[in-house]
C-alpha cells in the first residue's frame, strides 16, 4: 500500500493518541503533532509516541517570529528528529532559511494560507492578492529559502507544483471524503482530488478520529478504507 495520509493527532489525552497511532499505523504515512499535544506534552509526550509504535512524526508548530527566535527554537526540536517541521512562510526568506539551516535532515515545511481562510478572510487580514497568487508567492519564497516541502490547500496545489518544481513535497490540509463534516475548513477537496491535483500527502483528522467514539476497530476500518481508495 502506498501510505499518503497524515494522521492529526489532535487530542489532549496521551492514552487517545497510542491507541490511534496503534489502531491506524498500517495505513498511515507519519503522525502529525499539533500545538494541542506538543503544548501538553511536549517532547516527552511526543518522544513516547515515536519509540513506542516506530512511527515518522510531522510536527506542526507553524513557527513564527525573528529569525533566531525561530533557529533558536529550531534548534531546541531537532533532537526530536520530526520528519517535518512546520513554520510560516510568511516569516520570510530570512526566517525560512534559519530553520533551514538547523538540520538538514528535518523538511522545513512551509505553510501557506490556512485552509481555516477563505478569499474574505485573505483581504481582511490585509494581503494584497487572491488566497491562490498568494500562496504561490509564499511557497516560491520559502523554497528560494531552503524550505523542502510546502503546506497549502489541495486548491493551489496545482499552481503550486507548477511553480516550485517536481522535487518539492506538497502537503495539504482541507481535505474530507466526500460527505463528511467540514468543520472549520473552508477551502476544501476529497482525497482523490487533491491528490489528482499535484498532492503527497494529506493530513486528514476528524474523519478518522471521530470514528474512535464508536470503536477502535471502526477508526482502523475507515482509516484503512481511505487509504485503500487512493
Amino acid at each position: 500500500m502506498s501510505k499518503k495520509i497524515i494522521l492529526a493527532l489532535d487530542t489532549d489525552n496521551l492514552e487517545t493518541a497510542h491507541d490511534w497511532v496503534a489502531a491506524t499505523k498500517e495505513s498511515i504515512a507519519f503522525y502529525k503533532i499539533g500545538l494541542e499535544f506538543f503544548l501538553k506534552f511536549g517532547s516527552t509526550g511526543l518522544l513516547e509516541i515515536k519509540n513506542r509504535h516506530g512511527v515518522e512524526l510531522f510536527l506542526d508548530l507553524k513557527l513564527h517570529d525573528i529569525p533566531n527566535t525561530v533557529k533558536a527554537a529550531t534548534k531546541s526540536v531537532a533532537f526530536l528528529k520530526p520528519k517535518f517541521l512546520t513554520v510560516h512562510a510568511s516569516g520570510g526568506r530570512a526566517m525560512v532559511r534559519s530553520a533551514v539551516d538547523v538540520d538538514p535532515d528535518i523538511s522545513i515545511t512551509a505553510v501557506t494560507i490556512l485552509t481555516s481562510l477563505d478569499s474574505n478572510d485573505v483581504v481582511e487580514i490585509g494581503f494584497a492578492k487572491s488566497p491562490l497568487d498568494t500562496a504561490v508567492g509564499l511557497a516560491k519564497v520559502a523554497v528560494a529559502a531552503g524550505a523542502t516541502s510546502i503546506v497549502c490547500s489541495p486548491f493551489e496545489v496545482n499552481a503550486i507544483r507548477a511553480a516550485v518544481g517536481p522535487n518539492i513535497i506538497l502537503i495539504t490540509p482541507g481535505v474530507r471524503p466526500a460527505g463528511a463534516d467540514l468543520g472549520d475548513q473552508k477551502r476544501v477537496m476529497t482525497p482523490q482530488e487533491a491528490l489528482a491535483a499535484g498532492a503527497n500527502y494529506l493530513v486528514i483528522g476528524r474523519p478518522i478520529t471521530e470514528h474512535a467514539k464508536k470503536s477502535l476497530e471502526e477508526m482502523k476500518l475507515v482509516a484503512a478504507q481511505i487509504s485503500q481508495s487512493l
